[in-house]
Parts: structure tokens; C-alpha cells; sequence
């Protein structure tokens, strides 16, 4: 699984990290970091969490 986060059009409203705490971390401002694995398991955190932004600056793809 693959996750993009275009750090441009974040917002830093911090959805992501608070949906899926395991799979988004959050810089010292509460822009989202850049998603270097997803943890075995969190699949679904992953998708729930860009699905969660609002800005829509997540992609998930398999």
C-alpha cells in the first residue's frame, strides 16, 4: 500500500493523525507528515484517514 501526502495542499487540520494515529505522524506546526510504511494491519487507518482530510491531500493506493 502507498500513500501520498501532497504537503501543499495540507492544511495541517491534523484529521489524518487524529483518525489513524499509527499511520499519520504530525510536524511540530501539525502538517502532516510523509508516510514512509503503513503498519502491518492498518490498511483500513490508512484509507479511514485520508479519507478524514478535508483538504483532500491524501491519496491511498494499493
Amino acid at each position: 500500500m502507498r500513500v501520498e501526502v501532497d504537503r501543499k495542499a495540507c492544511a495541517g487540520h491534523g484529521q489524518c493523525s487524529a483518525t489513524a494515529p499509527a499511520v499519520y505522524e504530525l510536524d511540530d506546526d501539525g502538517f502532516c507528515l510523509p508516510v514512509v510504511a503503513v503498519p502491518p494491519g492498518a490498511e483500513d487507518d490508512a484509507e479511514a484517514g485520508a479519507a478524514a482530510c478535508p483538504e483532500q491531500a491524501i491519496e491511498v493506493t494499493p
